[in-house]
């Protein structure tokens, strides 16, 4: 592949660049939070402006090298450099992500119509080609195929969200299904895991009654449940319950059926991992779901993670401010249990929307105040899973943009004697985000996935959205690797 070299001058200023962001503490490593041409879901707040600080290039050797990015994208072809260093640059102008934005949530997209029509195979060409796999399976399948090629491996993300009958989280279920059918086909160990979202699995409206039930016990412990089986505890003493300011109603009959249902769903599903020896990761969404989200993952990782093999990992997110008791608390109570834990740990990807919702009923954001707080608990997090590797059968997924925080994770590794291969530790990155981070990482040593996204345009809109918007502007998690592909 011909490979352009940059200029010693370009050079020079970009090692600074990134050797900064390797350095410095992590109160300012959101400005090192790497994105690039190869979703979790982590969302990143906007950089704070400080005086440019003086640091010697080799003052603190690092396990990643980012220096050489010859080396870190030297198993891509050209097309896709420019492809990706194009799209980076589209969603580093501001008021052309705010107006894309607007136009996917307007009425355009509605109903079927010459602009819409126009809308989608833009998309298609684009943004879906740079952030998913495809929209159906042989197409992801090409996909996953060339991840693997480049020395990474896939998490299979079958990208349905949000359903509302039970139809529909049938249909759902096959697809999850056939996910995980994928999964077998490709070569052994280049698949790390299969996603799904409860949402697709149970009606979105039956977790919000859930989830406010749940709420309520916790505010008052003798609120009975009838239909509440033995799980992990999914709050701790600070999580927010103002979601259910009012005591709700009992589920009805038909809703507990339903309730049912979608814990079967779930339990298929993960039958199907283990046969096949699969993990399966389940996804996080937003809090006004998130208890009965935890509630149903942790009823399925309590059955089926057995003889030292977590095959279910639940999702913490880091940002909220509550992540790390409740952490905390579900292993403690894990370990009691004897059921090996498995926890991907994200920063979290709906800030906006949690923000919103807070302060419309009145109350504080459930967010970290500052960005390095949601660092400081992201990290903190990470030492607490990795000494439990160390010392137990837990297992983690660490999913992060944040080039300071993968360096502290795997330095933290390191130092412990957990050794790169072992399969209970994963560093994983959003396709079409942070390659820089995840060909650094690989390059050292360790295991890496991509989570890979793959269903019709229509499907992973919301998706979509949310990765333009979390890599809108000049000093966005997109910065390091718009000047790497470059």
């Amino acid at each position: 592949m011909a490979t352009k070299v940059l200029p010693p001058k370009q050079l020079q200023n970009l090692r600074f660049f990134i050797t900064r962001s390797l350095n410095t503490s992590s109160s300012s490593s959101s400005k090192a939070a790497a994105a690039s041409p190869l979703n979790l879901a982590e969302k990143p707040e906007p950089p704070i402006q400080e005086p440019p600080t003086i640091i010697q290039e080799h003052a603190k050797p690092s396990i990643l090298d980012f220096n050489d990015h010859q080396k870190l994208f030297s198993n891509l072809p050209t097309t896709k450099l420019l492809h990706a260093s194009s799209i980076l640059h589209l969603v580093s102008i501001g008021p052309l992500v705010d107006f894309g934005m607007w136009v996917m949530n307007s009425r355009i997209m509605e109903t079927d119509n010459i602009v819409r029509d126009v809308v989608l195979k833009t998309v298609r060409h684009t943004f879906f080609k740079h952030f998913c796999a495809g929209e159906d399976v042989v197409e992801a399948r090409r996909c996953f195929e060339r991840v693997n090629e480049a020395g990474l491996r896939v998490m299979l993300d079958f990208a349905v969200e949000y359903t509302s009958n039970n139809d529909a989280c049938d249909q759902n279920l096959k697809g999850f299904l056939d996910s995980v059918q994928l999964a077998m086909s490709l070569p052994p160990s280049s698949v790390s895991s299969v996603v799904a979202k409860v949402t697709a699995m149970c009606p979105l409206s039956l977790l919000e009654r859930v989830s406010d039930l749940l709420r309520w016990q916790q505010r008052d412990p003798s609120f009975n449940l009838p239909w509440k089986q033995n799980s992990f505890p999914i709050f701790s003493d600070s999580s927010p319950l103002y979601h259910t300011l009012k005591k709700p109603e009992p589920l009805t009959p038909q809703e507990e059926n339903d309730l049912q249902l979608g814990q079967e769903r779930l339990w298929k599903l993960c039958e199907k991992c283990v046969q096949v020896n699969i993990p399966l990761t389940v996804d996080a969404e937003h809090i006004s779901v998130q208890p009965a989200i935890d509630y149903l993952t942790y009823l399925t990782a309590i059955k089926y993670n057995k003889n030292d093999n977590p095959i279910v990992y639940g999702t913490i997110q880091a940002y909220l401010k509550d992540a790390k008791e409740r952490l905390l608390l579900a292993t403690k109570a894990a370990d009691k249990m004897g059921v090996p834990m498995g926890i991907k740990l994200v920063r979290g990807a709906y800030m906006s929307s949690e923000r919103k919702t807070a302060s419309s009923l009145g109350y504080e954001s459930p967010i970290h105040n500052s960005i390095q707080e949601t660092h400081a608990c992201y990290n903190d997090c990470v030492s607490f899973m990795l000494e439990k590797i160390a010392n137990s059968s837990n297992a983690v997924i660490l999913a992060t943009h944040n080039v300071e925080s993968g360096r502290l994770a795997a330095t933290k590794a390191i130092d412990l004697g957990i050794e790169k291969r072992n399969q209970k530790l994963e560093f994983a990155q959003l396709y079409g985000m942070s390659d820089a981070l995840s060909f650094g990482l690989s390059n050292a040593g360790f295991l890496v996935s991509k989570y890979t996204p793959y269903g019709s345009i229509e499907m992973v809109i919301p998706y979509l959205l949310r990765r333009a918007e979390e890599n809108r502007g000049l000093l966005s998690a997109s910065s390091i690797d718009r000047e790497l592909t470059r």
